[in-house]
């Protein structure tokens, strides 16, 4: 099997440049590589957790994508890569585990000549004892849904117990006072409160369901400007969510967290959202790797060493221009592969990559309270000019966003077609996903 551009990485980033690619170069030229059959947008994740985004309504399927956008999808995880012989390969998929499971698909190897890898980012425990073992991370979309099955058990078991004790309850600690946690223990009292009218009854959202914040720095959402962390501080407050910042986490195990002072926060699922590292195979492929784990790249997104090789996302170490590591953030993974398909279509085209190195522009960032309120900031075109958005429009914005993926993906008309049927579909089935 052979392409003239394999991107590896159906993200928010890779899936729009192999869209993108695919509508003006076709299927031959263009191939798309993933370990998984459907895509869920990531910032998403966390309402695929909380129960009140349903996986398997908003995933969307490669195969699908691929036939509407014009380039190929090949099914399985890359597992080694000869940049000499311009050529990697892709690993088997067997059905069930162990020497007696069926192969479905054989290892296969897929030449190349530019390569594209954006393969995301994975959890970096930072070495704290039982934080691999004892956490559930939001890396991907089973990472979500073991969430929320766990969620379910726990509300079930909970609700039986109130005869033989009235304090039942369910005790969640989040570890990371970022986006991510943030957006996922207010999604998750929203969605507490909905689980109540579907059978909980007995439970009390407010007070059997316990819900801990965990933030290492002085204040959450530390990257943003102090007014929103406080706007989204006093948010949490009000929705009875327990916030700790300067609490560092030392050792988790399955009876809950303990932190540096010794403290313990007793705990019945524990989500890890305190850092993200690059998968660590990345550094099994023969390029240059930084620190963190992430490839090295020049300023046009060529990996140094490697001009036919570029990457992009969380798994690219890529400075801006003022010399700082651009964000893992969707936004960046966006420019990126817009940057790229100017770039991989001058090449196509016999001409030489462009000379403008990649620029991150900062347009501000969004943190979701839940389906009805959003807070962040929205940078200008201004230079350190910025303003301050919350509530309803914050949270229309917030929206906007996702939609502005599925237009790059599905197109403008369907897109906005998906968009009324979700909306009709919400008005028809429970709020949560109880099953």
């Amino acid at each position: 099997m052979h392409s003239e551009i394999v991107i590896v990485g159906g993200g928010a980033g890779g899936l729009e440049l192999a869209c993108k690619l695919g509508r003006k170069l076709g299927p031959q030229r263009v191939l798309l590589v993933d370990s998984r059959l459907y895509h869920i947008w990531k910032p998403s994740l966390h309402e695929v957790a909380a129960g009140t985004l349903d996986v398997h309504q908003e995933g969307l399927s490669y195969q699908m994508l691929a036939h509407d956008n014009g380039f190929t999808y090949v099914y399985g995880p890359m597992t080694a890569l000869d940049a000499g012989a311009c050529q990697l390969s892709v690993g088997a998929i067997r059905d069930g585990v162990g020497d007696d499971a069926e192969v479905l698909l054989p290892e296969r190897r897929i030449g190349f000549e530019r390569l594209v890898l954006a393969v995301g980012s994975v959890s970096n425990y930072f070495g704290v004892p039982g934080a691999a073992e004892h956490t559930i991370s939001l890396n991907a979309t089973e990472d979500a849904e073991r969430f929320r099955l766990t969620l379910l058990k726990l509300l079930a078991r909970a609700e039986l117990s109130k005869d033989s004790r009235p304090d039942a309850g369910i005790g969640i600690v989040i570890i990371g006072g970022g986006a991510t946690g943030v957006e996922l223990a207010a999604e998750l009292r929203e969605a507490s409160g909905v689980y109540a009218t579907y059978g909980f009854r007995r439970l009390q959202a407010l007070r059997d369901v316990r819900i801990t914040l965990l933030e290492g720095a002085p204040r959450i959402l530390a990257p943003l400007p102090e007014k929103v962390a406080a706007a989204a501080l006093a948010l949490l407050h009000e929705r009875a969510i327990m916030v700790a910042a300067d609490t560092r986490v030392a050792a988790i195990d399955a009876a809950g967290v303990t932190v540096a002072d010794g403290g313990v926060y007793p705990a019945d699922i524990v989500v890890w959202a305190a850092g993200i590292k690059a998968p660590d195979w990345l550094a099994t492929l023969g390029l240059p790797t930084a620190r963190g784990g992430q490839i090295e790249v020049e300023a046009t997104l060529a990996v140094r060493g490697f001009p036919h090789i570029f990457a992009l996302g969380d798994c690219a170490a890529c400075l801006g221009v003022d010399g700082k590591p651009v964000p893992p953030r969707a936004q960046a993974a966006h420019q990126q592969a817009d940057y790229l398909l100017r770039a991989l279509l001058q090449l196509g085209r016999g001409k030489a990559a462009p000379d403008q190195p990649y620029r991150y522009r900062d347009y501000g960032s969004l943190v979701s309270f839940g389906q009805g309120s959003s807070v962040g900031s929205l940078m200008g075109s201004l230079k350190g000019l910025s303003w301050f958005v919350d509530g309803l429009a914050a949270r229309l914005m917030y929206v906007s966003l996702h939609l502005l993926h599925h237009r790059a993906v599905l197109g403008g008309r369907r897109t906005v077609l998906l968009a009324l049927a979700r909306f009709l579909i919400k008005r028809s089935t429970p709020l949560v996903k109880l099953h």
